[in-house]
């Protein structure tokens, strides 16, 4: 047995050389997730197997010189998982998040990805994460549009006119033909010009930027939020028009209770966002505002631990993909899709990744050591 221990690195240019930005391929490894989630092919971290990931909390008040304090969406996580199937793969995304960044010139979150065989336990990859999680994050609004969404969907409302939101769009222009335009809403009106820009001029989707969060909620057949900040976007769903589908990739307030009668929820996976509910009730002061202030998720998930909303009621998107569940009961039925990120989906693309670079000899090998075993000496 070769007993070398080496992996491919690979740079954010390496990246795009082995394909990080096709989003054909992204949604179809992303689908390929969902297939394996419902056939429960996977696992990820905690006694839950459903964790999104393993957070350091930094305190409200530093308990060393130099240790960060709480600020808004700021932590470190690792997000692990395993994959069946043909991926047979094990992984980790290991990122920072800090609004702050913004002030130096970085983005927000800055993230990597690791990869390692499952039996043998050895390190098959490095990558740089940030493309292949804005892609693999955008893909998932994709697949839900083209499994969710009404027929001959035309109309995106795009609440967060961010890298998120571009990739967003990206997704569900490429898994839903029929979208001709696209209602861009943010707070920063330079960020729209911008969103609107890259709507026209890359995907040939009809930007129109509108002043009010509103009409990028009423008559649109899609709507997804990814907007990041201290203030939630606070959506009113009865204006959510009969038909639609809604979209969380990031956190959102509703601003009353009738969605929990009037809309169908799916998830990405629900036992994830039970894990979150699970988490609210441990000993620690302020978990609960935490978890709600980032958790795509946060209004559903706050909802039944407060025992207003019954989560037996949520259907899984996995299920929808391989047939188990239908997409829709009508096609008046509105549709609030949860997510919260998975390291299952990270894993995937990146598998997929690696694959191509290891065919084409892409970036470079390293060595942790070659046939030395220094652990023996």
């Amino acid at each position: 047995m070769d007993q070398s221990v080496k992996l491919r690195f690979l740079s954010e240019p390496d990246m795009i050389k082995a394909g990080v930005l096709d989003m054909e391929g992204c949604l179809e490894a992303t689908k390929d997730c969902f297939e394996l989630l419902a056939k429960g092919d996977y696992l990820m971290g905690g006694p839950s197997e459903n964790d999104h990931g393993h957070l350091i909390w930094f305190p409200k008040h530093k308990k060393g010189p130099r240790m960060p304090e709480a600020g808004p969406d700021r932590r470190f996580m690792a997000m692990i998982a395993y994959l069946g199937g043909d991926y047979h793969i094990c992984g980790e995304k290991w990122y920072g998040s800090n609004i702050a960044n913004r002030e130096l010139g970085l983005p927000r979150s800055v993230h990597s990805i690791i990869l390692n065989d499952p039996d043998n336990i050895k390190p098959l990859a490095f990558m740089s994460g940030n493309l292949l999680s804005q892609m693999r994050t955008g893909a998932v609004p994709g697949i839900a549009s083209r499994y969710l969404a009404r027929q001959g969907a035309e109309t995106v409302g795009i609440i967060g006119a961010g890298m998120v939101g571009k990739t967003a769009l990206l997704g569900i222009k490429t898994a839903v033909k029929s979208v001709k335009k696209a209602y861009i809403y943010d707070v920063f009106p330079a960020a729209s010009e911008k969103f609107a820009k890259y709507a026209k001029e890359e995907l040939g989707v009809e930007p129109i930027i509108v002043d009010k969060m509103e009409d990028a909620v009423k008559d649109m057949d899609i709507v997804h939020i990814a907007a990041s900040g201290v203030d939630l976007p606070v959506i009113d769903t009865n204006m959510l028009k009969k038909g639609s589908l809604l979209c969380l990739t990031g956190a959102a307030e509703f601003s009353t209770d009738d969605w929990i009668n009037d809309c169908q929820i799916y998830a990405d996976n629900w036992k994830l966002h039970q894990a979150f509910i699970h988490e609210m009730d441990y000993p620690r002061e302020g978990i609960r505002e935490e978890i709600l202030s980032w958790a795509p998720s946060a209004p559903v998930i706050d909802a039944a631990y407060q025992g207003k909303f019954d989560g037996s009621k949520v259907k899984n998107l996995g299920d929808v993909v391989i047939g188990k569940s239908p997409a829709r009961e009508d096609e008046d039925e509105k549709i609030i899709f949860i997510t919260s990120g998975q390291a299952v989906e990270d894993v995937a693309w990146g598998k997929k990744i690696l694959d191509r670079a290891n065919e084409q000899n892409i970036g470079q090998i390293l060595a942790f050591w070659e046939d030395k075993q220094y652990w023996l000496k």
